[in-house]
């Protein structure tokens, strides 16, 4: 394999900001110094100067080729993986689900067939559990042995993924013992449920009330309860999209008192609101997704959330729909909107622009976006910074290109943007995934395969 060396630019990672050279050889990063104190040769030479050097993301939440509400998630692995790269992520963690009534080994080979050959980028798998009973949490393992680490379960959608607060607690408790960590959707389904048949009765038929039924206090609940239940199991637990400032209250609360507590959100929660589930006509059903966005005054909360390490992770829970067919399948009736939102593409422009406009710092928006997330899900230090040893996962930055995000020019494979026209400067200019170039000055190098499956380790915060 070529040795490379990338020059000029600034190298930042999570922990520190440095003007140095990095090389990088056999697919790994090798050494890095000043430019002026080494005398290193290299078959490619790509000069980064004016350009930050930073480690490729890390979007441990997608849901590529994901069926849900009788129909199936538009991006592929290849499309998916594709894009992910254009937008300077080089790995994403995506979920294989437990068919219901089957096994976990079932969810997982099915989730490689549909992976293996069509990525472009690597790959991990976390577990959906949507059965819980003796077999399957004695098969979560055996998972934990072949690198799926951490296990979802639901306390939403009755029916199709929820499981009751004994099952809940009982895979706690297994991943107590195994090193795994249980990763929760928490809002209360029960509750949301009665209450879209209500508004339903009522006439209420909109894309905004989505968001209504879907309260605020219901997700604030069930999280509250899935804290409660790792205290009882003396288990960690990560809380996927955390939308609602009352959420992130739950979440602070117990880590102020010591509990092993962990909680991501996503650019859609920090960017959008309920403003836009109630745009004119049907337009409001492409930013139906739950949890739910929610008024623009809890943004704050997730930001300082943020600042403050409440919150760890910013993944994207990419989940695309096409309004056209898609979407369309909830008209005159939201609570048939299939339920996800596009933006692996999108993630590391949105959380540079939040640099810009003072939200953050560079340092944790690569923790936030690269190196937290490799770190919770077992990654570190081969994902998630640049070092020497590490994987040549590496994006040259350009933090002055200005764009403006459209459905016109963005590579995931859905029919509109989240973003549509929102205007942001900084952009991936150069991506390399195991130093073998994916996207070179703004053009796809890449090919489907490159991407290999990820078997990973234990949450690093919790074990």
């Amino acid at each position: 394999m070529a040795r490379t060396l990338i020059t000029g630019g600034l190298v930042v990672t999570a922990s520190d900001e440095l003007h140095v050279d990095v090389l990088v050889d056999g697919g790994r990063v090798v050494a890095l110094a000043t430019h002026d104190s080494h005398g290193w040769t290299a078959d490619h030479v790509i000069d980064a100067t004016g350009r930050y050097v930073i480690p490729g993301g890390v979007d441990a939440h997608t849901h590529m080729e994901m069926p849900f509400g009788g129909t199936t998630a538009s991006d592929t692995f290849e499309t998916g993986t594709r894009a992910a790269a254009w937008g300077g992520t080089t790995t994403v963690v995506d979920f294989a689900i437990q068919p219901k009534g089957g096994s976990l080994m079932e969810g997982l080979d099915a989730w490689h067939e549909k992976a293996e050959g069509g990525c472009a980028i690597d790959y991990g798998f976390h577990m959906i559990m949507s059965d819980v009973n003796e077999s399957s949490l004695r098969e979560m393992d055996r998972l934990v042995e072949l690198g799926v680490t951490s296990f979802k379960l639901f306390t939403a959608y009755p029916g199709v993924f929820l499981s009751d607060d004994g099952q809940i607690l009982r895979a706690m408790q297994r991943a107590g013992s195994n090193g795994g960590l249980v990763m929760t959707h928490a809002e209360n389904g029960l509750a949301i449920d009665v209450l879209v048949e209500q508004a339903l009765a009522r006439g209420e038929r909109d894309p905004r009330h989505h968001g209504e039924v879907r309260r605020a206090l219901l997700e604030a609940e069930a999280t509250h309860r899935v804290i409660k239940l790792g205290q009882v199991a003396g288990a960690p637990v990560y809380v996927v999209h955390v939308s609602a400032r009352e959420a992130v209250a739950e979440v602070a609360k117990a880590r102020d008192e010591g509990l092993p507590v962990f909680a991501e959100t996503c650019p859609q929660y920090l960017f959008l609101s309920t403003d836009n589930l109630a745009e004119p006509g049907f337009e409001g059903a492409k930013y139906v997704c739950s949890t739910p966005l929610r008024p623009a005054d809890h943004q704050e909360a997730l930001w300082r959330g943020l600042r403050t390490n409440d919150l760890q992770v910013v993944s994207t829970d990419h989940c695309p729909f096409c309004f056209k067919g898609q979407k369309e399948r909830g008209l005159g009736d939201f609570s048939k909107i299939p339920n996800g939102l596009p933006g692996v593409e999108n993630r590391m422009d949105l959380l540079h622009q939040a640099v810009l406009d003072g939200h953050i710092d560079r340092r944790r928006w690569i923790d936030l976006a690269c190196a937290a997330p490799a770190r919770m899900f077992g990654l570190y230090p081969r994902k998630g910074t640049i070092a020497p040893g590490s994987d040549a996962d590496i994006v040259v930055y350009d933090p002055h290109a200005e764009q403006t995000l459209s459905a016109a020019t963005h590579h995931m494979n859905v029919d509109y943007s989240a973003y549509e026209g929102k205007r942001v400067t900084g952009r991936a200019e150069t991506v390399l995934s195991r130093g073998v170039p994916v996207i070179v000055d703004r053009a796809y190098v890449g090919h489907a395969g490159h991407g290999v499956y990820l078997p990973r380790g234990l949450c690093q915060y919790a074990n």
